[in-house]
């Protein structure tokens, strides 16, 4: 932990501001994570998987400077594997941990003048012995593959690569190369 840093958990009703200024400084180049408004959180809080007790803030000199929230996935069947928390090989091993929750690093970001310093690490770790003192065996995450120092620091902790999604756009008034058998 970064010398007089502390953490404590979110209270609802009065950190949303605060949260709000931070994640869209610690997530300025995200075009979905860095836009989150105030009404956008509430939304969240109003899910039934909101849990304040898994939401970590990071406090320095009486303002935040990071946030580590973890969620909770309930276990849900799924024909065909579908998601790490419901899929299996076969084994009893496998059938138990099928059902049991996942645990979600849903997000953690830092201040950027905050960053390098090791302070997403420790919030990470925090975070994931929550997860672990729920009695979770298995976390999740999902992070965008051009942010290097987050897929570094996950893979560092021993997260590996589960699936990949991939997203294409195409501009308006780019030349599209016409192809025999196209339309």
């Amino acid at each position: 932990m970064p010398l007089g840093v502390t953490v404590r958990t979110f209270t609802p009703g009065q950190d949303e501001d605060a949260w709000v200024a931070i994640n869209s400084s610690a997530f300025a180049d995200h075009p979905e994570q860095g836009r989150w408004t105030v009404e956008d959180l509430r939304l969240r809080e109003a899910e039934s998987w909101f849990n304040p007790a898994g939401f970590f803030l990071a406090e320095f000199a009486g303002r935040l400077v990071g946030f580590h929230w973890t969620k909770v996935a309930e276990a849900t069947p799924s024909a065909g594997g579908g998601s790490p928390s419901t899929a299996s090989s076969g084994s009893a091993d496998d059938a138990e941990s099928a059902a049991a929750d996942l645990g979600e690093v849903y997000v953690v970001g830092v201040e950027p003048t905050f960053a390098g310093r090791g302070l997403g690490r420790t919030l990470t770790l925090i975070g994931l012995h929550h997860l672990r003192d729920r009695g979770l065996a298995t976390a999740m995450l999902y992070v965008d593959d051009t942010n290097r120092p987050a897929v570094r620091l996950y893979e560092g902790l021993g997260f590996s690569r589960y699936s990949c999604d991939i997203s294409y756009l195409r501009k308006p008034g780019v030349q599209i190369e016409s192809r025999p058998g196209w339309s």
